[in-house]
C-alpha cells in the first residue's frame, strides 16, 4: 500500500485511543468530518477489505451475472461455463466503458460502446474491425479480476490482490453463523429497504455496534429481546451480539409463534452486518456504503424460507422500516452534525468487562481496526 498519511497526521488522530477500552477516548471527529479523511477511508480501507455483493443464489447458473460498485469502482461478477465464480473490474478495455448493468443471465459479455465482446471467464473473443490493426491479438486481452469467495452462503469481493481469503481471516466467524443459521444457503431474497443518511459511515457502524442506547432511544427493541441476556463478543475483523427474544408481549413485533428464539447478530469488518431476527428462519443483511464524509446509504436485504414474508416478517419489516430505522437516522444524523461543532472532539468509551450490550467495547474495537487500517499508511 503506498504511503499516503503524514505521521503528524495519524498521531492526532489516534490521540487518546487506548488499547484497553476502558482507558479509552473514541476517533476524533476529525475522522468523520474531513474530505481527506473519507478519501483515506476509501483507499485505506475499502478498496482493503472484503465487501458483501449479495447471496450466492444470484449466482448459482452457468451465464449468471451481477454487478456493484465498490468504493465508485464498477464490478462485475459471472459464473462461467465451468461453473468458477468470477469477478472483473466492470470496464471494457478498449474505451473504458461499463460492460454489463444490473443483474441477469448471459452466453457472453459484449460492451454496449463498440460491441468488444468478451467470454464469461473475461477473455475477449471478438473486437470488430480490428483486423489491420498491428500487433494486435484477442488472446492478449482479458478482463482484470478481482479477488472474489463465496461465504456463509453470500459472494464476496476484495479489490486489493494481495489480501487474504476471508475465510482465513475471519477466524471462527463461519462456525458461529452456521451454527445459529444452518440453512443459511438456502434462504431466498423476500425483500429490500434503501436509505440515504446524512452522516459519515463510521458514526454508522458505531451506532450499531453499542445498544448501550437502546434503553433511551429503542424501548420497542428492549422488550422484543431480553437485554439481560444481550452479550457482545470482539474477535479480530468481527463482533458478535447475542440476546434471546423477550417472554413477554412487545411493540415491536409479535414473536410469540417464532421458531427461532436467539436474536444473533454479527458485524464483520468493516461495512458489513449479517442479522437474525427472531421469527422464522432468516438471514437480514445491513449493509453499509459510504458515499460522501456527510453522505452514507444503507440496503437491508431480508432473506427468508420463502420468497414472499410470512406476516411476522412483514411485521419486522415493518417494525425496523418505520421504527427502528427512523429512530437510529435521527440520532446519527444528530451526532453527525455534533460532530462538525468545535464542541465535540472526543468522547469516552463506556466499558463493561462482563460484555453486555450496553457497553462500548465493540465500537472501541472497530475504532482500534480503523486506526490499524490509517497506520499502515503512514509515511516512514
Amino acid at each position: 500500500m503506498p504511503s499516503i498519511l503524514a505521521k503528524d497526521d495519524y498521531q492526532q488522530l489516534s490521540r487518546g485511543f487506548h488499547q484497553d477500552p476502558a482507558r479509552s477516548l473514541s476517533l476524533n471527529a476529525e475522522a468523520y468530518t474531513r474530505a481527506e479523511w473519507f478519501r483515506l477511508d476509501q483507499q485505506a480501507i475499502l478498496t482493503r477489505s472484503w465487501q458483501w455483493v449479495c447471496h450466492v443464489e444470484k449466482l448459482k447458473e452457468p451465464g449468471s451475472y451481477f454487478t456493484t460498485e465498490i468504493a465508485g469502482t464498477p464490478i462485475a461478477l459471472t459464473r462461467d461455463n465451468a461453473g468458477q465464480l468470477r469477478a472483473f473490474y466492470n470496464v471494457c478495455k478498449h474505451r473504458a466503458h461499463e460492460l454489463l448493468s444490473g443483474e441477469g443471465k448471459t452466453n457472453r459479455i459484449m460492451c454496449p460502446y463498440h460491441a468488444w465482446v468478451y467470454r464469461l471467464d473475461g477473455q475477449l473473443a471478438r473486437a470488430p474491425h480490428t483486423e489491420n490493426l498491428a500487433g494486435f491479438s484477442t488472446e492478449d486481452i482479458c478482463l482484470d479480476q478481482v479477488q472474489v469467495e463465496e461465504f456463509c452462503g453470500f459472494v464476496f469481493v476484495n479489490l486489493d490482490p494481495d489480501a487474504a481469503l476471508l475465510s482465513s481471516q475471519s477466524g471462527d466467524l463461519e462456525t458461529e453463523i452456521r451454527f445459529w443459521a444452518p440453512d443459511v444457503d438456502q434462504l431466498t431474497f423476500g425483500h429490500r429497504l434503501t436509505y440515504e443518511i446524512r452522516s459519515n459511515w463510521k458514526n454508522i457502524v458505531d451506532n450499531f455496534l453499542e445498544c448501550y442506547h437502546c434503553p433511551t432511544a429503542h424501548k420497542d427493541f428492549c422488550d422484543l429481546v431480553d437485554m439481560d441476556t444481550y452479550k457482545v463478543t470482539t474477535h479480530g475483523i468481527y463482533s458478535s451480539h447475542m440476546a434471546e427474544a423477550g417472554n413477554s408481549p412487545n411493540s415491536a413485533y409479535d414473536v410469540s409463534n417464532a421458531t427461532v428464539r436467539t436474536h444473533a447478530v454479527w458485524w464483520l469488518w468493516p461495512t458489513t452486518c449479517l442479522m437474525r431476527y427472531p421469527g422464522r428462519s432468516s438471514m437480514i443483511v445491513l449493509n453499509v456504503i459510504p458515499v460522501g464524509p456527510d453522505r452514507t446509504l444503507e440496503t437491508y436485504d431480508f432473506y427468508l424460507e420463502t420468497p414472499e414474508p410470512d406476516q411476522m416478517e412483514l411485521d419486522a419489516i415493518r417494525y425496523l422500516d418505520e421504527v427502528l430505522q427512523v429512530e437510529d437516522i435521527a440520532l446519527v444524523e444528530s451526532v453527525q452534525k455534533g460532530m462538525n461543532t468545535p464542541a465535540f472532539q472526543q468522547g469516552r468509551i463506556v466499558h463493561d468487562p462482563d460484555g453486555s450490550g450496553k457497553s462500548e467495547h465493540a465500537v472501541h474495537h472497530f475504532h482500534g481496526l480503523v486506526l490499524d487500517a490509517y497506520k499502515a499508511c503512514v509515511t516512514p
